[in-house]
């Protein structure tokens, strides 16, 4: 027999300890499959997976948002006016038509010639 390097024989030692730890993975997995059917399996572990991975992108996206509000709360502030009157554009826009539509009759009741003689009347 070959006399084989220190490091080879370290590494053949870790090889079957990591063999070993994936058969007791393995046994461990069918047993547990013969509990329960891979449908329900699957199915529970998607449904927790994908809420985990939410709350934790969540979690993120708040944590970089507190960062960058509090660098930039200029920005942060134009950009909540302009939200709010995205929102209020409605009853901004009335508004305006109301003011408008009071200038018009202004002005056609002042260059009407019904309100000169309305006015010589009195």
């Amino acid at each position: 027999m070959t006399r084989l390097p220190q490091s080879f024989i370290e590494d053949r030692a870790l090889r079957d300890a990591a063999r070993a730890v994936l058969a007791e993975d393995i046994e461990r997995l069918r047993a547990s499959l013969s509990e329960e059917g891979i449908a329900s399996r699957v199915s529970s572990g998607v449904s927790s997976t994908i809420t985990s991975r939410i709350r934790t992108g969540a979690r993120d996206v708040l944590a970089q948002a507190k960062a960058q509000a509090g660098d930039h709360k200029g920005v942060l502030a134009v950009l909540i006016g302009a939200i709010v009157l995205w929102f209020a554009r409605g009853p901004i826009l009335d508004w305006l038509d109301e003011f408008a539509d009071i200038d018009d009759d202004t002005d056609t009741d002042a260059a009407s010639p019904e309100g000169d003689a309305q006015g010589d009347l009195a």
